[in-house]
Protein backbone atom coordinates (compact mmCIF):
# COMPACT_ATOMS: atom_id res chain seq x y z
CA UNK A 1 0.00 0.00 0.00
CA UNK A 2 1.44 3.35 -1.04
CA UNK A 3 1.56 6.15 1.54
CA UNK A 4 -0.27 9.41 0.83
CA UNK A 5 1.98 11.81 -1.09
CA UNK A 6 2.06 14.44 1.68
CA UNK A 7 2.94 11.88 4.37
CA UNK A 8 5.62 10.35 2.17
CA UNK A 9 7.13 13.78 1.56
CA UNK A 10 7.16 14.62 5.28
CA UNK A 11 8.83 11.31 6.17
CA UNK A 12 11.47 11.90 3.51
CA UNK A 13 12.22 15.28 5.07
CA UNK A 14 12.43 13.89 8.59
CA UNK A 15 14.63 10.84 7.94
CA UNK A 16 17.95 12.74 7.60
CA UNK A 17 17.32 14.50 10.92
CA UNK A 18 16.32 11.27 12.68
CA UNK A 19 19.38 9.42 11.41
CA UNK A 20 21.66 12.24 12.52
CA UNK A 21 20.04 12.25 15.95
CA UNK A 22 20.52 8.48 16.31
CA UNK A 23 24.17 8.83 15.29
CA UNK A 24 24.72 11.53 17.93
CA UNK A 25 23.15 9.36 20.67
CA UNK A 26 25.31 6.38 19.65
CA UNK A 27 28.48 8.51 19.69
CA UNK A 28 27.56 9.87 23.13
CA UNK A 29 27.09 6.36 24.56
CA UNK A 30 30.33 5.15 22.99
CA UNK A 31 32.24 8.09 24.47
CA UNK A 32 30.76 7.40 27.92
CA UNK A 33 31.77 3.72 27.77
CA UNK A 34 35.30 4.63 26.67
CA UNK A 35 35.62 7.38 29.29
CA UNK A 36 35.99 10.09 26.68
CA UNK A 37 34.33 13.56 26.62
CA UNK A 38 30.84 13.56 25.16
CA UNK A 39 30.65 14.95 21.61
CA UNK A 40 28.95 18.27 21.01
CA UNK A 41 25.66 18.07 19.17
CA UNK A 42 25.66 19.67 15.74
CA UNK A 43 23.48 22.66 15.06
CA UNK A 44 20.74 22.38 12.43
CA UNK A 45 23.15 24.06 10.02
CA UNK A 46 25.00 20.75 9.71
CA UNK A 47 21.87 18.60 9.75
CA UNK A 48 19.72 20.37 7.19
CA UNK A 49 16.17 19.10 7.18
CA UNK A 50 13.03 21.20 7.42
CA UNK A 51 12.57 24.23 9.67
CA UNK A 52 9.39 26.19 10.26
CA UNK A 53 9.23 29.98 10.28
CA UNK A 54 6.28 31.90 11.75
CA UNK A 55 6.15 35.63 11.03
CA UNK A 56 3.71 38.43 11.73
CA UNK A 57 3.57 42.17 11.36
CA UNK A 58 0.96 44.72 12.27
CA UNK A 59 0.28 48.39 12.82
CA UNK A 60 -2.11 50.25 15.06
CA UNK A 61 -3.77 52.69 12.72
CA UNK A 62 -2.77 51.30 9.28
CA UNK A 63 -0.64 53.25 8.83
CA UNK A 64 0.39 53.64 12.43
CA UNK A 65 2.96 52.49 14.94
CA UNK A 66 4.04 49.07 13.66
CA UNK A 67 6.01 46.06 14.85
CA UNK A 68 7.27 42.76 13.44
CA UNK A 69 8.01 39.32 14.89
CA UNK A 70 9.46 36.03 13.66
CA UNK A 71 9.88 32.63 15.29
CA UNK A 72 12.08 29.85 13.88
CA UNK A 73 11.28 26.30 15.00
CA UNK A 74 12.88 22.89 14.69
CA UNK A 75 10.01 20.38 14.24
CA UNK A 76 12.19 17.39 15.14
CA UNK A 77 13.37 18.75 18.47
CA UNK A 78 10.10 20.56 19.04
CA UNK A 79 11.85 23.72 20.17
CA UNK A 80 12.30 27.34 19.17
CA UNK A 81 15.70 27.93 17.60
CA UNK A 82 15.44 31.71 17.49
CA UNK A 83 12.90 34.50 17.72
CA UNK A 84 12.92 38.24 17.16
CA UNK A 85 10.53 41.16 17.62
CA UNK A 86 10.93 44.90 17.19
CA UNK A 87 9.03 48.08 16.39
CA UNK A 88 9.60 49.64 12.97
CA UNK A 89 8.02 53.07 13.27
CA UNK A 90 4.95 54.15 11.32
CA UNK A 91 4.04 51.65 8.59
CA UNK A 92 1.05 49.90 7.04
CA UNK A 93 0.02 46.35 7.92
CA UNK A 94 1.25 44.99 4.59
CA UNK A 95 4.66 46.60 4.87
CA UNK A 96 4.98 45.25 8.40
CA UNK A 97 4.10 41.75 7.18
CA UNK A 98 6.79 41.88 4.51
CA UNK A 99 9.40 43.30 6.87
CA UNK A 100 8.64 40.51 9.36
CA UNK A 101 9.17 37.88 6.67
CA UNK A 102 12.41 39.51 5.55
CA UNK A 103 13.69 39.48 9.13
CA UNK A 104 12.64 35.85 9.49
CA UNK A 105 14.41 34.77 6.30
CA UNK A 106 17.56 36.45 7.53
CA UNK A 107 17.22 34.56 10.79
CA UNK A 108 16.65 31.22 9.05
CA UNK A 109 19.62 31.72 6.73
CA UNK A 110 21.99 31.30 9.69
CA UNK A 111 20.72 27.73 10.17
CA UNK A 112 20.84 26.78 6.46
CA UNK A 113 17.82 24.43 6.37
CA UNK A 114 17.28 22.17 3.38
CA UNK A 115 13.66 23.30 3.40
CA UNK A 116 12.03 26.30 5.06
CA UNK A 117 8.27 26.47 5.48
CA UNK A 118 7.12 30.04 6.11
CA UNK A 119 3.79 30.40 7.91
CA UNK A 120 1.94 33.72 7.53
CA UNK A 121 -1.60 34.71 8.47
CA UNK A 122 -1.77 37.30 5.67
CA UNK A 123 -3.42 35.61 2.70
CA UNK A 124 -2.63 38.61 0.49
CA UNK A 125 1.11 38.39 1.11
CA UNK A 126 1.19 34.62 0.56
CA UNK A 127 -0.75 34.85 -2.69
CA UNK A 128 1.48 37.65 -3.94
CA UNK A 129 4.63 35.66 -3.17
CA UNK A 130 3.20 32.54 -4.81
CA UNK A 131 2.34 34.50 -7.96
CA UNK A 132 -1.42 34.20 -7.53
CA UNK A 133 -1.95 37.94 -7.01
CA UNK A 134 -0.26 40.78 -8.83
CA UNK A 135 1.70 43.29 -6.78
CA UNK A 136 0.15 46.57 -7.89
CA UNK A 137 1.81 48.95 -5.43
CA UNK A 138 5.41 49.87 -6.33
CA UNK A 139 6.19 50.33 -2.63
CA UNK A 140 5.39 46.67 -1.97
CA UNK A 141 7.23 45.45 -5.08
CA UNK A 142 10.51 46.42 -3.41
CA UNK A 143 9.77 44.09 -0.50
CA UNK A 144 8.64 41.26 -2.79
CA UNK A 145 11.95 41.46 -4.64
CA UNK A 146 13.89 41.38 -1.36
CA UNK A 147 11.94 38.34 -0.12
CA UNK A 148 12.55 36.50 -3.39
CA UNK A 149 16.24 37.37 -3.27
CA UNK A 150 16.61 36.01 0.27
CA UNK A 151 14.55 32.92 -0.55
CA UNK A 152 16.82 32.18 -3.53
CA UNK A 153 19.75 31.80 -1.12
CA UNK A 154 18.09 28.75 0.46
CA UNK A 155 17.51 25.37 -1.26
CA UNK A 156 13.73 25.33 -0.86
CA UNK A 157 11.32 27.89 0.60
CA UNK A 158 7.55 27.48 0.84
CA UNK A 159 5.04 30.19 1.75
CA UNK A 160 1.89 28.95 3.48
CA UNK A 161 -1.19 30.82 4.67
CA UNK A 162 -2.41 29.82 8.12
CA UNK A 163 -5.36 31.00 10.24
CA UNK A 164 -4.61 33.90 12.56
CA UNK A 165 -5.23 31.75 15.64
CA UNK A 166 -2.46 29.38 14.52
CA UNK A 167 -0.02 32.30 14.47
CA UNK A 168 -0.84 33.53 17.97
CA UNK A 169 2.74 33.37 19.28
CA UNK A 170 4.15 35.68 16.63
CA UNK A 171 1.08 37.89 16.98
CA UNK A 172 1.60 38.14 20.74
CA UNK A 173 5.23 39.20 20.20
CA UNK A 174 4.05 41.96 17.86
CA UNK A 175 1.52 43.24 20.38
CA UNK A 176 4.03 43.06 23.22
CA UNK A 177 6.52 45.13 21.23
CA UNK A 178 3.83 47.71 20.43
CA UNK A 179 2.69 47.84 24.06
CA UNK A 180 6.25 48.39 25.30
CA UNK A 181 6.81 51.08 22.67
CA UNK A 182 3.59 52.87 23.65
CA UNK A 183 4.53 52.66 27.33
CA UNK A 184 8.00 54.06 26.64
CA UNK A 185 6.62 56.94 24.58
CA UNK A 186 4.07 57.71 27.26
CA UNK A 187 6.82 57.83 29.89
CA UNK A 188 8.81 60.42 27.92
CA UNK A 189 5.87 62.75 27.31
CA UNK A 190 5.64 65.82 29.58
CA UNK A 191 2.73 65.72 32.02
CA UNK A 192 -0.38 67.46 30.81
CA UNK A 193 -1.12 70.72 32.53
CA UNK A 194 -4.66 71.15 33.79
CA UNK A 195 -6.70 73.64 31.82
CA UNK A 196 -7.37 76.68 34.01
CA UNK A 197 -11.01 77.21 34.71
CA UNK A 198 -12.40 80.74 34.48
CA UNK A 199 -13.50 82.31 37.74
CA UNK A 200 -17.28 82.33 38.14
CA UNK A 201 -18.81 85.81 37.98
CA UNK A 202 -19.46 87.47 41.32
CA UNK A 203 -23.11 87.45 42.20
CA UNK A 204 -24.47 90.85 43.13
CA UNK A 205 -27.06 90.88 45.83
CA UNK A 206 -29.95 93.37 45.82
CA UNK A 207 -29.04 94.95 49.15
CA UNK A 208 -25.56 95.87 48.05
Amino acid sequence: MRLPAELERRLTELFPRVRERERFIADTLRAALEGKPAPEEDQPTAIGGTLHLFTDGGSRGNPGQAAIACILEDPIEGKVLAEHAETIGVETNNVAEYKALIAGLGLAKKFQPNRLICHLDSELIVRQLNGEYRVKMPALKVFVDEVQSLAAELPDVVFLHIPREDNYRADSLVNRALDEEAKARKGTMPPRRPTPRPEPPQRKWEWE
